[in-house]
């Protein structure tokens, strides 16, 4: 009895001892955020364009927060995107990031990736600084080529923001989605010389919509272009032929389907969408 008695009474304190460390555990996310900074992170998803890869080199992501309370919306950022000096107002952030090749179709039809994240000084961000690295290509048609920056441009893009486009979904952590526009950020030339140009457009879930379906069957090859008179969007689909477009607006939207290999075009009308629900519009069957 003395026995059963010392394991019992073993085994609850084991088991208080576990809680209080779950406890600790429990709250250490929040505790982990020091006082004024907060917590950003930044996701990565895809525009995608009609290529099998493209490979993109980025080594570094930074912030530019606006430490004060004024409003700055008429501020020149663009002329902040070289000059990274020790400032009061203006903090330069670099945030934590796993530097190399992204491979940018992966990240198609609602999915994506977490590019960056950092605690970080409290305020608005105005700038967010991507570093390009020189190691970029695309795979056309099975085929790879250099993927060039243009002459004279800067090796980096600079995305300008009012200060208010993040989302806080808890308390001290605020998150930002990064749309990479496939379509209008590579340039080709002639002699297949291809440049990068990247376009980046940036969304929150919480306050945008999507739309899905399915396109069947495989070798119609669709592409699928959802758009109304002020927004214009790309999907390709899947093996399965399921697409999904994210971060569109409020409002009724047309999907058409670019049919290649004998089939017929498609355009549905009338879509609705409604942030931040998902829209499905069903099996799409393509006819000859």
């Amino acid at each position: 009895m003395k026995n059963r008695h010392f394991i019992l009474m073993a085994a609850m304190a084991l088991m208080l001892c576990m809680g209080i460390v779950s406890c600790k555990k429990s709250g250490s996310d929040e505790s982990s955020i020091p006082p004024g900074k907060e917590n950003v992170s930044l996701y990565l998803t895809d525009g995608p364009g009609l290529f099998d890869q493209v490979l993109v080199d980025i080594r570094s992501v930074k912030v530019l927060v606006d430490t004060t309370p004024r409003p700055h919306d008429h501020e020149d950022w663009d002329r902040h995107g070289d000059d990274e000096k020790k400032d009061s107002v203006f903090v330069w952030e670099t945030l934590n990031i796993k530097p190399g090749v992204y491979d940018i179709l992966k990240f198609r039809n609602g999915a994506d990736t977490l590019l960056a994240a950092s605690n970080i000084a409290k305020g608005s961000i105005r700038l967010i600084k991507i570093e390009l690295g020189t190691n970029n290509s695309v795979v056309k048609d099975s085929v790879s080529y250099p993927l060039y920056l243009p002459a004279n441009a800067k090796n980096y893009v600079l995305i300008k923001l009012a200060g208010h486009e993040f989302e806080q979904f808890l308390p001290g952590k605020k998150r930002l989605w990064l749309d990479f526009d496939v379509a209008r950020s590579i340039v080709q030339e002639g002699n297949n010389r291809f440049y990068l140009k990247a376009v980046f457009h940036f969304f929150i879930v919480s306050n945008t919509g999507s739309i899905a379906g399915r396109v069947t069957p495989r070798d119609g090859f669709p592409v699928v272009t959802v758009f109304n008179a002020s927004d214009t969007a790309y999907a390709l689909p899947d093996k399965e032929g399921n697409f999904k477009v994210r971060g569109i607006a409020d409002g009724k939207y047309s999907v058409y389907i670019n049919a290649s290999n004998g089939y017929a075009d498609t355009t549905i009308s009338n879509v609705t969408v409604n942030a931040p629900r998902e829209t499905s519009i069903g099996t799409i069957k393509l006819h000859k």
